[in-house]
C-alpha cells in the first residue's frame, strides 16, 4: 500500500472516529498527532494524513456546503458516517490539493467505500465526487 493510500486511511480513521464519537475534529487531530509521535510505522504516511485532516478542519463549511449541494438524494446528516467522512476527505483533495489528480482521488475514495461501507456506497461516492469535479473546474 502506498504512503498516500495509508495516509488517506489514517485521515479517514480520524474523521470517522471524531464524527461517530461527536468529538471536535481539531481535538481528534491533536490526539492522533500525539499517538503518531510514538508510532514509527506511521512516519511515512502521517504528514499527509495530518494535512488532509487539517484541510478538512480549515475548509469544513465550504466542503459541507459543496457536498450538500451535490447530494440531492441524501442530506449530509443522513449519510452513513463512513461515507460522509470519506466524501469530506476526497472533496478536500479535489478542491484544495492540486498535486493529486482528481481521477486518483475518486478511484481511491471508491475503493475505500467498497471496502469499508455499504454495497451501494462505491457508486454513491463516485457520483458525488464526479459531480464535484465537474462543477468545480479549479479542481
Amino acid at each position: 500500500m502506498s504512503a498516500r493510500r495509508k495516509a488517506r486511511r489514517r485521515a479517514l480513521d480520524i474523521l470517522f472516529s471524531a464524527d461517530v464519537a461527536d468529538v471536535d475534529l481539531a481535538d481528534a487531530l491533536v490526539a492522533a498527532t500525539e499517538h503518531a509521535a510514538h508510532d514509527l510505522q506511521r512516519a511515512s504516511s502521517w504528514d499527509y494524513a495530518r494535512q488532509i485532516v487539517s484541510g478538512v478542519i480549515d475548509h469544513r463549511e465550504e466542503i459541507d456546503r459543496v457536498l450538500s449541494g451535490t447530494s440531492t438524494t441524501w442530506p449530509l446528516d443522513r449519510m452513513p458516517s463512513v461515507d460522509r467522512s470519506l466524501l469530506r476527505l476526497a472533496a478536500w483533495e479535489i478542491l484544495h490539493n492540486p498535486e493529486v489528480p482528481t481521477a486518483v482521488v475518486i478511484s481511491e475514495a471508491v475503493d475505500m467505500a467498497g471496502e469499508l461501507s455499504t454495497e451501494a456506497s462505491g457508486g454513491f461516492v463516485h457520483g458525488i465526487l464526479a459531480a464535484i469535479a465537474e462543477t468545480h473546474p479549479t479542481a
